[in-house]
């Protein structure tokens, strides 16, 4: 398969806009009733903290330490890009709950015939990751259908062009625009106006997130953990999967949040946290939630 360029990507992305823009609201499926149109909660317009201090950095290496046994996270400087603690100033918009889930995203490639989440073994191979490619599988779309038993888990093997995409169909579909949150709207509904160091409090406690720690090590049905909602009532953020964001890291590289069910100690669960990842990476670890503007 020829491999588009960033702009041709966009390109297209432009045109299948277009494209579902013009189909009839009738051919759409329905916009209430299915749960293909996400849930939402509203985050209010005002200032929240951001960023983190030298102490919760330090607290973060040494949750990972006491977990893995050793101390690869601080010696990589992990945490060292995250912006010290500051004020920053929002206005306000809803996010969906929880991230998009296989059977909310299912309803987008049955409307236009996107690819379903999948990756082949070279292109995994290519990547360079420690999750061998027989793990992908299970999250994998074969035939184009959610894997059984998943649907109303996160969606994985998303690029941040797929994500983009899904919004723009949505938005469409629903005349509201959706898209992908900032970095900072993602922290400030994950962790609340008062800056804590996990969507629940200061302390990590590992029954309210789905990561290695306690976990299957595999994604589970959105929302099981209630008792690690945020302030203002999200789900999933920290654990279960990364999560993309409209937010560059680079060149051809977006901000991901939130920590994922590979992940044990959990410093890189924190709503703080954050990495870059290439935007045309599929990986089995990275999800996405979106914005519904006002």
């Amino acid at each position: 398969m020829t491999k588009m360029s960033p702009g041709m990507a966009r390109a297209f992305r432009v045109a299948l806009f277009v494209a579902i823009v013009s189909v009839p609201v009738a051919a759409l499926p329905a916009a209430s009733g299915d749960g293909a149109v996400p849930r939402t909660l509203d985050i209010p317009a005002g200032p929240f903290i951001a960023g983190s201090d030298r102490a919760e950095r330090e607290a973060a290496y040494r949750l990972d330490e006491a977990a893995y046994g050793h101390g690869r996270t601080r010696q990589w400087r992990w945490y060292e890009s995250e912006p010290v603690r500051h004020t920053v100033e929002s206005g306000a918009y809803a996010i969906t709950t929880t991230p998009i889930t296989n059977d909310q995203y299912a309803a987008f490639v049955a409307a236009t015939g996107h690819p379903a989440p999948d990756v082949d073994a070279t292109t995994w191979a290519g990547y360079g990751l420690v999750h061998p490619f027989k793990r992908t599988r299970r999250h994998a779309w074969a035939g184009g259908k959610v894997p059984a038993g998943r649907g109303d888990h996160p969606v994985v093997l998303v690029s941040h062009g797929d994500a983009e995409t899904y919004g723009a169909w949505l938005s469409a579909r629903t005349a509201r625009r959706w898209r992908l949150p900032t970095e900072a709207e993602w922290e400030k509904a994950a962790r609340g106006a008062a800056g804590r160091r996990f969507p629940w409090g200061e302390a990590f406690d590992a029954a309210r997130l789905n990561s290695h720690d306690r976990g299957s090590f595999d994604t589970v049905p959105v929302g099981s953990h209630a008792e690690g909602k945020s302030p203002y009532g999200l789900l999933d953020g920290a654990g279960q999967v990364f999560e993309w964001t409209a937010t560059q890291g680079g060149p051809g590289r977006y901000i991901v949040k939130g920590g994922s069910w590979d992940d044990k100690g959990c410093g890189i669960c924190r709503p703080a946290a954050r990495h870059a990842r290439p935007a045309a990476l599929k990986h089995i670890l990275i999800g996405f939630r979106l914005v519904r503007e006002p």
